[in-house]
């Protein structure tokens, strides 16, 4: 949920409790944006997103390429640019938290949720 939307934690724990994963880690995710560092994460997702398509000529929709916006002290920005590094930084993070939340599960499991199972079936003739 590095996302710039409003009440981000809200949609974090949605989500979360809809695909049934961790309520509370999807919501302490969300305050890795915060006041003080979305302009920076901001900043590198369209550092990142006008590199790829300027180094490595990804091709973006032409109408993201046609929009700008005018921030302060940063310039115009390319929607096509902020959108392809916003998607890139996901990508990457999410395959950086996977392996991290999975040795934090073999290190501390008696700190994570607990799954019931579903009762085993005994078929006829089975004993």
């Amino acid at each position: 949920m590095i996302l710039f939307l409003p009440f981000q934690m809200i949609f974090a724990a949605v989500l979360a409790m809809r695909f049934r994963v961790n309520v509370p880690f999807a919501m302490a995710a969300c305050w890795i944006s915060n006041i003080f560092t979305n302009v920076p994460i901001g900043v590198a997702q369209v550092w990142l997103g006008a590199w790829m398509r300027d180094a490595l000529g990804f091709p973006m929709p032409g109408f993201l390429s046609k929009v700008y916006f005018k921030i302060p002290e940063i310039g115009e920005v390319n929607a096509a640019s902020f959108f392809l590094g916003m998607m890139v930084s996901a990508v990457i993070l999410a395959l950086v938290a996977f392996p991290i939340v999975h040795l934090f599960a073999a290190i501390m499991p008696h700190h994570l949720p607990v799954k019931k199972g579903l009762p085993l079936r005994v078929s006829k003739g089975e004993v």
